[in-house]
């Protein structure tokens, strides 16, 4: 196993191999006796694991590596539960509030992730990750699931986010290069309707998709230092966060998104924000990597949608932010301080070979973190996702990730108050800013 230093928040862009020094090696039999505390049914032969993918290809792909683990593991069970993804972080809180939390679960990371470590919720695996995949992982994955010296997640794929898009619809309204600019991009919106089609699917009802855009808007106008002060000292008195909204709200007056939007809800459904572009009821969404996978388990025939692409988010005129910084996260899987913990780190360095990452890829139709298995990546979407990655000036977590749950929803909320016309740019500032004071 291989002991793995803190890291820069912002090293992706680096390709550097992880440089680390041997700690020990676990025991070879990791079922027969786990040590350091016990999984929350008290059995330290039992792993239960709560993921996001509720149906499709990704919820067998879970259900596949619980039972090969079973299988290389005699005497071990490995326990599933598919949760919504809206849902997760709340039955997650629950349930550990309540000391019945799974002993395996999905990460978000930022904040969020320092909160959990901060109440003693999660296991530090910094000394048990395998030789092999720290070296097949880049440097920048585990920086993403790093608090002060731990690293307390096993990164499993890369989302940059970015704008979604149909190229039959941009094709039958005359659109034949995509936005780099938000001029350009409000030209495609103009020619889309004048089409006959919904530009832009946006699913506010969760709140989050609507968030997004105001999140690029703020990594567009605020340069890399202020943006990092910010989000680490909790203070917004920069007039790029008031300009960030603004530009949210003049963009969103040109009337964009779909008809309904503030009730769209993101990924249940045809009728969601992703249902609209899985079935070309819209040409364009905002999100992250998963959003391939989503849209096509929603696409009449559950196939990947054979048209869609993707571009970064414009540059925004005027603004201080690098227009080549992707926002985005890397999803990764945490083990339970109560969970068996060598069994757990276990299942953790078992998902991450290169084979069940290249599994893990298809199943989700997304990037993953093992460098080794990113051959496996052939979307049309996903392609120049991993350029934009790797070409990146740096890469920002989701705000409202960074941000931890408190801040992180109150800005979510103020958003879509603007948008619902209950509120403006500064409102969304000083949102954040009364949920910072209660830290």
């Amino acid at each position: 196993m291989m002991k793995l230093s803190a890291h820069n928040p912002h090293a992706a862009r680096s390709r550097r191999r992880i440089a680390g020094v041997m700690t020990g090696v676990l025991a070879a039999s990791l079922a027969l006796a786990a040590c350091g505390g016990g999984s929350a049914g008290g059995d330290d032969n039992t792993l239960t694991l709560w993921h996001n993918a509720t149906t499709g290809p990704g919820s067998e792909y879970w259900e596949t590596i619980a039972s090969e683990f079973e299988a290389s593991h005699e005497g071990v069970t490995v326990e599933v539960q598919a949760i919504q993804n809206e849902d997760l972080d709340g039955k997650l809180q629950t349930a550990q509030n309540a000391g019945e939390g799974p002993d395996v679960f999905l990460a978000r990371g930022g904040g969020k992730l320092r909160d959990m470590v901060d109440a003693g919720l999660i296991l530090d695996i910094s000394d048990m990750i395998d030789e092999t995949v720290a070296a097949e992982v880049p440097e920048g994955a585990f920086s993403a699931y790093t608090i002060d010296d731990g690293v307390y997640a096993m990164p499993t794929s890369l989302q940059p986010g970015g704008i979604y898009y149909s190229k039959d619809l941009f094709d039958a309204a005359g659109i034949t290069e995509e936005p780099t600019t938000i001029a350009e991009l409000s030209d495609a919106v103009a020619k889309l309707k004048d089409s006959g089609t919904s530009p832009i699917a946006l699913g506010a009802k969760d709140a989050w998709p609507a968030a997004h855009w105001y999140y690029f808007f703020a990594l567009r106008e605020c340069s890399q230092d202020v943006l990092e002060t910010s989000l680490s000292e909790l203070e917004f008195s920069d007039q790029c966060w008031v300009d960030a909204g603004q530009d949210l709200a003049d963009f969103a007056g040109t009337e964009p998104f779909n008809s309904g939007f503030l009730t769209t809800s993101a990924q249940q459904g045809a009728g969601s924000s992703a249902g609209m572009v899985a079935n070309h009821q819209a040409a364009m969404e905002l999100m992250g990597t998963w959003n391939v996978g989503v849209i096509a388990s929603l696409t009449p025939d559950e196939q990947p949608l054979p048209d869609l692409r993707w571009f970064p988010f414009p540059a925004v005129e005027g603004g201080e932010g690098d227009p080549t910084a992707i926002m985005g996260g890397v999803d990764g899987y945490a083990c339970s301080s109560t969970a068996p913990a060598e069994l757990c780190a276990e299942f953790l360095n078992f998902f991450m070979s290169e084979e069940n990452q290249e599994a893990y890829a298809d199943a989700f139709e997304t990037i993953p973190v093992n460098e080794k298995a990113q051959d496996v990546v052939t979307q049309e979407a996903l392609l120049p996702q991993v350029e934009a990655n790797n070409d990146a000036a740096y890469s920002q977590v989701w705000l409202d990730t960074s941000l931890g749950q408190n801040i992180g929803n109150a800005l979510n909320v103020a958003v879509v108050d603007m948008l619902a016309g209950k509120g403006d740019a500064q409102g969304i500032v000083d949102a954040m800013s009364a949920a910072a004071a209660k830290e």
